[in-house]
């Protein structure tokens, strides 16, 4: 997979003052978020693209909860957010908004993806291993609730899982049960 990457440059933020990086990946452009010292093991969250979540702040879901709290704490410890541009588990923002459709007629997250077409995750992490890799970062603490990226890392090392457990909502209570009930989700 070839990628190619932007210059550093400096990211002051709510959270803590940070540096960014990008990285081009065919036409998807993905974003290392970081803070040094990283440390012997560096703190990282592996975060998708969320754009209803992250910048419109949608109730139903819980991933703006999430990326702000991975901001936090690596604003305050170091580490290092990687944001992959995999928009609804990677079928884009289109399907997603059918999606949403299909789950408003009450299908669950897992099913409306089926309906449109598409596996239950769409996404895959091997930019991440690249991100890491131009970093020289080859074992993480990794701040998830996702088996599949503990799965499906394979070039990386994941000495020890952060949960990153939110507080639900009436909007997305359904959701957070069937990622864990369907996706093994560590909830």
């Amino acid at each position: 997979m070839k990628s190619t990457h932007s210059h550093v440059a400096n990211l002051p933020s709510r959270f803590g003052t940070f540096q960014i990086q990008a990285f081009k990946e065919g036409d998807k452009e993905h974003l290392a978020i970081f803070k040094e010292p990283f440390g012997e093991i560096p703190l990282v969250r592996i975060h998708s693209e969320c754009l209803t979540g992250d910048a419109l702040g949608s109730l139903k879901c819980d991933c703006k909860d999430q990326l702000e709290y991975a901001l936090g704490v690596i604003g305050k410890r170091g580490g290092m957010v990687i944001y992959l541009r995999q928009e609804g588990r990677n079928i884009g923002l289109f399907n997603k908004v059918n999606a949403y459709a299909l789950q408003d007629q009450g299908f669950d997250t897992i099913e409306a993806n089926h309906q449109l077409g598409f596996l239950n995750d769409e996404r895959t992490y091997e930019m991440a291993e690249i991100i890491l890799g131009h970093f020289g970062i080859d074992k993480i603490k990794l701040l998830t609730n996702n088996p599949k990226k503990i799965n499906t890392l394979k070039g990386i090392t994941i000495v020890e899982r952060w949960p990153i457990i939110m507080p639900s909502n009436n909007h997305n209570t359904h959701y957070l049960t069937t990622k864990k009930e369907k996706m093994g989700h560590m909830l």
